[in-house]
């Protein structure tokens, strides 16, 4: 029996149909994020994919916190971290989309006060980890984290932009 190309095109597409639906591939994870680490070296995307960049996201305003204290985002890198995310997660579910449709993101550090002006990365990658590259959402984005010398919002020492990726 002769199978022609685009015959055997076909075949390969409804066989690698499953893998796409969930809309991207996973090329390895990152060296820099240490054993089991929650983000990936490289995603690919589908064509035809649409693309969704969220703005930045800090952590929930405190207005009772003393006035450009970390505490009023949620207190050191860990937990603003968590809520950058958490605040992340419900613009995405606004949206019809899940952390598990984040392909890329982008973080901003600002020294903690209570850590001599250090960034706490380690803080980062515990809150990180609770949303990316666990058993409940196993996916993990490509991510650049950058220091920087402040924030926008005195006391801010998170911020998170997303990019996700929605299959039509």
């Amino acid at each position: 029996m002769k199978i022609t190309l685009a015959a055997a095109l076909m075949i390969l597409g409804l066989a690698m149909a499953p893998l796409a639906s969930r809309h991207r591939g996973r090329d390895r994870p990152h060296p820099g994020a240490g054993p089991g680490g929650a983000l990936a070296i490289a995603v690919t995307v589908p064509a035809g994919a649409d693309l969704i960049f969220l703005s930045g996201a800090l952590g929930p305003f405190d207005a009772k916190a003393p006035a450009g204290s970390t505490q009023a985002f949620g207190g050191d890198t860990r937990a603003q971290a968590v809520g950058a995310l958490t605040n992340c997660k419900r613009a995405l579910a606004g949206l019809g989309l899940t952390m598990g449709d984040v392909v890329q993101a982008h973080v901003f550090l600002a020294g903690d006060p209570a850590k001599g002006g250090d960034i706490d990365f380690a803080g980062l990658n515990a809150a990180w980890a609770q949303f990316f590259g666990g058993a409940e959402q196993p996916n993990k984005p490509a991510r650049s984290t950058v220091k920087v010398a402040g924030l926008v919002a005195p006391g801010a020492l998170v911020e998170i932009e997303l990019v996700a990726a929605r299959v039509k």
